[in-house]
């Protein structure tokens, strides 16, 4: 989830977030290099959108902070479009890291999952910006996967764990490392569409989930 800005005098539309993380994994330093990655992954392409007949750029802004000991009523109540909270620890329910559905602002982050160039944050964030995971999963012949292709996807042979291994056999399917934010992505977020009310808009919506450690749930 994001607040968006029109700067009219540097024609650019700034998209804002900060990322909060909790939870017994979570650390300063980790939740410093998750914001990295979003805000570089989602800058790379340097997309231009047209509104109103005038281009702007697309600009990524990501700030970042660290709350162990946030409380549920912080999230719960909590009225500011751009913060994202998200709990990390090493035991996740399905094992796999999630946020609580499309265009959401919380979830729940396996720190497996999170090690450097994973792009795990970076897709992740995009399901609250809106998107889902493309329906095609077979990509092979279509170059480098867009950042919202899940783990299982099968892509040309240089994307894979193994780039020996056959598609869909054990290391012949996507690597997570290789897929990146592409222009298509970019489009995907439709930001022309956006009703901007003084210059402001906002993509996304309120969860305001607070996650339990599940390892300390119930079987």
């Amino acid at each position: 989830m994001v607040t968006a800005e029109l700067d009219m005098i540097q024609k650019q539309i700034i998209l804002r977030a900060k990322i909060i993380t909790y939870g017994h994994a979570s650390t300063e330093e980790l939740t410093m290099l998750q914001a990295q990655e979003i805000e570089m992954l989602w800058n790379e392409p340097g997309s231009i959108i047209i509104i109103d007949k005038t281009p702007f750029t697309v600009n990524f802004r990501i700030r970042y902070e660290w709350l162990p000991d946030i409380s549920p009523e912080d999230i719960i109540s909590n009225t500011d479009p751009s913060l994202n909270f998200y709990r990390i620890e090493e035991f996740a329910y399905g094992n796999i890291s999630f946020v609580d559905g499309i265009g959401s602002n919380t979830g729940y982050f396996k720190l497996e999952n999170l090690y450097a160039g994973s792009t795990t944050a970076a897709h992740e964030f995009g399901h609250g910006l809106g998107l889902d995971h493309p329906v095609e999963l077979d990509i092979r012949g279509q170059g480098r996967p867009g950042i919202m292709y899940p783990r299982g996807t099968w892509v040309d042979p240089e994307f894979q764990y193994d780039s020996s291994a056959m598609p869909g056999a054990p290391g012949g399917t996507m690597h997570p490392m290789n897929r990146r934010v592409l222009p298509s992505d970019i489009s995907l977020l439709r930001l022309e569409k956006l009703r901007f009310r003084q210059g402001k808009a906002i993509l996304g919506e309120f969860t305001s989930v607070y996650h339990p450690d599940h390892a300390s749930l119930p079987l």
